[in-house]
């Protein structure tokens, strides 16, 4: 098979843009390698383009928008989705127009695709007792709902994403006073969370039920599955809901109807805004790139809006009651007829 021009700026774009020049890690290339492996699904499948003839010439401002259409309508894709696969493939258009002009004006035609307006969605979370709920459900008797008990637990003490808790490994976590865990957060940035001592008793346990605590261990990832494999993303999330499922048929008030580990990672925060942590903090704790993006769970906190109200109260309605309602002779008066 003789390589195209579209192979060849595709693979410097995924492995050698993207990674050397953008500085970005793997986690992030993975969601452009996935838009384009389904966008080349698309052209082969649907629009009938064989591999070898697919060419920078047959990506047009026509043939993505159907692609785009056909995400929504064949997969079901949001329109958050749909944004997300046409920034991709902006991106790459932005690369390869100053590598290859020649289809310059198509290019350009590609980038005016315009993103489409999406819902945001709710951020579900639980309150302290959900979480106590929550954490309640591992089996403590046996080694893997103890494994479960101590992920769940790091999970929501740290406010960690899902793929950083994936990505943890032994030497990650500092095992002695002052406790604390350091996280590779979103593009390639490090931050240190403390742990309060009561918060690192199960994790400690585990570690060291599991042999972990040997310096040769210390590269090996945290959390390991029964083939001593680290835990996937699919993996951890089966474990939450597999808990959540069950902590509701014990109070199905306390667990929302939509939960993921997300849910953990917004729990954490809104407890932290509660408590009167300041928001600065609560940023650096979940590694937010913005305070911007941390004030939305200031803006969805009612009782903290409810608390802020009552104390900046200040009466100045008129008295419910009438004057003469407080003239005692009067009513008297008046109930004597």
């Amino acid at each position: 098979m003789i390589p195209t021009d579209f192979s060849k700026y595709l693979t410097d774009f995924l492995t050698k843009y993207l990674v050397n020049e953008r500085g970005a890690s793997s986690n992030t290339v993975k969601p452009y390698r996935d838009t384009f492996v389904q966008f080349i699904r698309y052209l082969t499948d649907v629009q009938n383009v064989k591999m070898n003839k697919i060419t920078l010439s047959v990506i047009t401002k026509e043939s993505v928008v159907a692609f785009l259409d056909w995400l929504q309508e064949t997969n079901k894709c949001s329109n958050a989705t749909r944004n997300s696969r046409l920034a991709a493939l902006h991106s790459f258009v932005r690369y390869v127009q100053f590598h290859h002009p020649d289809h310059l004006f198509e290019y350009q035609r590609i980038l005016s695709i315009k993103v489409k307006k999406h819902k945001k969605e709710n951020i579900y979370w639980l309150s302290v007792d959900g979480i106590r709920l929550l954490l309640n459900q591992p089996d403590m008797t046996s080694k893997k709902g103890r494994r479960d008990a101590a992920l769940l637990s790091l999970m929501y003490d740290t406010g960690a994403r899902v793929q950083e808790m994936v990505d943890l490994t032994v030497q990650d976590v500092h095992t002695e006073s002052p406790y604390s865990v350091r996280i590779n957060g979103k593009g390639q940035k490090i931050r240190i969370v403390p742990l309060l001592e009561e918060q690192v008793k199960l994790l400690l346990f585990y570690l060291k039920e599991n042999g972990l605590m040997k310096n040769e261990y210390r590269p090996y990832p945290l959390f390991c599955n029964n083939r001593k494999d680290k835990l996937t993303r699919g993996g951890i999330s089966h474990i939450v809901l597999k808990y959540a499922k069950s902590a509701r048929k014990q109070d199905s008030t306390l667990i929302p109807s939509i939960i993921s580990c997300h849910s953990l990672r917004h729990s954490k925060a809104m407890h932290l805004l509660q408590a009167g942590v300041n928001l600065v903090y609560i940023r650096d704790i979940l590694g937010h790139g913005s305070i911007q993006t941390t004030e939305i769970y200031a803006r969805i906190d009612s009782k903290q809006k409810r608390d802020a109200i009552e104390k900046a109260y200040i009466a100045v309605s008129p008295d419910v009651n009438p004057l003469w309602e407080r003239d005692e002779n009067l009513l008297q008066w008046l109930k004597s007829f």
